[in-house]
Formats: structure tokens, C-alpha cells, sequence
């Protein structure tokens, strides 16, 4: 199995912010942008691993920013880093402005999946080669995110964490 690119599993999902999609503030509903964020995520993880996949843990949402009504949303996926059958894939969110057409980043998510045979089984999946400087820098902080979320549900022992310790030395 060859290894990828983050970016052949690049997934954009762009659309438009409707009324009823949102708040009393008619600001999106933080759970409409994560089901989006997961719906993104899920077609990058399945660009990767050409498997079925399943969300295993959403590790990072940031609401940096509101989205307003009518605002255009762009969420741009891709997989920073794959271990044996499980992914990582960073999200990120942005809004066009109306008038310019500029765009301004306003949330990311990191969410992890894993890719399953028809039983429901993990399976292996082709590793990833990072190409740019923001993917070597999130493939790298990968390996720490997955240490640290292992030991915060007892699956791993902080003195095995070798990545986070070298964090302290």
C-alpha cells in the first residue's frame, strides 16, 4: 500500500447559511457547523482510505468566530496524518465576505475516524507523506494529539508518551 498526500484527499464543501440554521442571534447553530465539519471529514477520510469509515472522536473544535445568517461557508478538509487504521483529519472553516468576496478563517476542528470492513472491522490504511510546511506541521503535532487523547482515556501510560515528553526535555 503506497503512501498519499494530504492533499488527494482534499475535500471543499461550500454552502450558504440559512435562517433556520441558526441561533437567536442568527449566528449558525455551533452543532449544525460540526455536523458539516463531520460530513467534510468523513469524504477526506474516505478519499484516503477508499473503506468505509466511521467518526471515532471529534479532538478540537474551535469557535473562533460567529457565522452569520446568509454568510457563504467553506469547509476544507484533508488528512493530516493516518496510523494503522485510524486518521486524523483537520478541518477549517471559512466565511466569504458579501461585498469583497474575502475570505477569513473562523473555526477548524480536528476529528478522527477509522476505516472499517463491511463487519465493522479496522483495516489498514496508506500512510501520508506531508508536502507543505502547515501539513509537516500538523502531521508532526498528530502524533502528539493522539498520545495525549490516549492517555486521557487510560489507554496509554504518560511515561510511554515518547512524543509529549520530548515536549518537556
Amino acid at each position: 500500500m503506497s503512501a498519499k498526500t494530504p492533499t488527494a484527499s482534499l475535500t471543499v464543501l461550500t454552502d450558504l447559511v440559512l435562517p433556520g440554521e441558526t441561533n437567536f442571534l442568527e449566528n449558525l447553530f455551533g452543532g449544525e457547523l460540526l455536523a458539516r465539519m463531520d460530513r467534510a471529514c468523513s469524504i477526506a477520510a474516505r478519499r484516503h482510505s477508499r473503506r468505509i469509515v466511521v467518526t471515532a472522536s471529534v479532538n478540537h473544535v474551535a469557535f473562533n468566530k460567529a457565522v452569520p445568517v446568509g454568510s457563504v461557508v467553506t469547509i476544507e478538509a484533508k488528512v493530516s496524518r493516518a496510523f494503522k487504521s485510524s486518521m486524523e483529519i483537520y478541518a477549517d472553516v471559512w466565511i466569504e465576505d458579501r461585498q469583497s468576496g474575502e475570505r477569513t478563517k473562523v473555526n477548524e476542528g480536528i476529528y478522527t475516524f477509522v476505516a472499517v470492513d463491511e463487519t465493522g472491522k479496522p483495516v489498514p490504511i496508506p500512510q501520508i507523506t506531508p508536502e507543505s510546511d502547515l501539513e509537516k506541521e500538523r502531521y508532526e503535532g498528530a502524533l502528539r494529539r493522539k498520545q495525549l487523547s490516549l492517555i486521557l482515556a487510560g489507554r496509554l501510560n504518560p511515561k510511554e508518551a515518547t512524543e509529549l515528553k520530548a515536549l518537556f526535555i
